[in-house]
C-alpha cells in the first residue's frame, strides 16, 4: 500500500470513527428520549446499538493508528430534529445508518486490491450495517407488511 493509498484510507477510516461516534451520541440521546408501554426493551435495543458504535469507532481507530495515521477528535453531525416518536427516531437512525454504510463502501472502494485486511473489514462491517438497518426497517414496519420499509 503506497503512501497515498494509505492517507486516502486514513481520511476515510476518520470519517467512519467520527460517524460511529456520532451514533454512539444519538443512540444514547434516543435512549433517553423514549417514553410509553414499550419503553424497557427499546431502550436497551438503543443502548446496545450505542455500544456497537463505540466498538466499531474504536475499531476504525485502531487502522488508522496502525496505517501511521492519527485518529480523529471530531464527531459526526448530531442534528436535533426534537421528534421523539419512536417512529421518528428509527426514520433518524435508519438515515445516520445509511451515511455509515456508505463510508465504509468508500473504504470498500479504495481498499479494494489494495489491503486485504482494510477490504476485509470494509465487507465485514457492510454486512453488520445491512443487517442493522434490515432490522430497522423491519421495525418501522406495520404487523403483517412484507414490504420494505421506504423513506
Amino acid at each position: 500500500m503506497n503512501d497515498q493509498d494509505k492517507q486516502q484510507a486514513v481520511e476515510i477510516l476518520n470519517k467512519i470513527m467520527e460517524l460511529e461516534l456520532a451514533g454512539v451520541v444519538r443512540y444514547t440521546h434516543y435512549s433517553l428520549m423514549i417514553y410509553g408501554y414499550n419503553r424497557i426493551p427499546i431502550v436497551s435495543w438503543l443502548k446496545g446499538n450505542a455500544d456497537e458504535s463505540l466498538a466499531h469507532a474504536h475499531k476504525a481507530g485502531e487502522l488508522v493508528t496502525l496505517l501511521g495515521g492519527h485518529p480523529s477528535l471530531k464527531i459526526g453531525p448530531l442534528l436535533e430534529t426534537a421528534k421523539h416518536d419512536i417512529g421518528d427516531i428509527l426514520r433518524e437512525s435508519l438515515e445516520h445508518e445509511k451515511t455509515a454504510i456508505a463510508a465504509y463502501f468508500e473504504l470498500l472502494k479504495v481498499s479494494e486490491g489494495v489491503s486485504v485486511l482494510l477490504e476485509e473489514y470494509a465487507r465485514d462491517m457492510i454486512v453488520e450495517e445491512e443487517l442493522h438497518l434490515d432490522e430497522v426497517n423491519k421495525m418501522l414496519r406495520k404487523p403483517g407488511d412484507v414490504q420494505p420499509f421506504n423513506l
